[in-house]
């Protein structure tokens, strides 16, 4: 006997992939709602031991510098800029994403792009161990 259902859909199923891509999603918000927050200590629970970081004249390599040298953005009551994911992709075993997105100024105003790659150090985890931002094309 051959039913058919008007109307009706497949509900969708998620995968491991899409859970990782929600979980690096909510994760790079709450990265960038720590400086926000002007929150140093919480900034820094998201990057791994290992990170490199291209900010300045040379790479920042492990957790230490990267804190070090952003710290100077967490001096003033408000936020220098403000970021937020606007793609993230998962590899499909799912330890390694990247998540991409605008950056803007204090004034909202687009000032450059990231590019982050995150990776899973245990379940539900995931810390920064690349990042790089670039300025806005002038």
């Amino acid at each position: 006997m051959l039913l058919t259902l008007a109307g009706c859909t497949t509900p969708a199923v998620l995968t491991v992939g899409d859970a990782a891509r929600s979980q690096v999603e909510a994760t790079e918000h709450a990265f960038a709602q720590s400086m926000a927050d002007r929150n140093l200590q919480a900034f820094s629970s998201y990057i791994a031991s290992d990170a490199i970081f291209f900010t300045g004249p040379e790479p920042l390599r492990g957790r230490e510098q990267v804190i070090t040298w952003w710290s100077r953005y967490f001096k003033d009551a408000a936020a220098p800029f403000s970021w937020t994911p606007d793609r993230v992709e998962v590899l499909d075993g799912g330890t390694l994403a990247l998540s991409t997105g605008p950056v803007r100024d204090s004034a909202g105003k687009p000032a450059g792009r990231f590019a982050s790659i995150w990776r899973q150090e245990a379940p539900g985890v995931w810390r920064i161990v690349f990042d790089r931002g670039e300025a806005a094309a002038q």
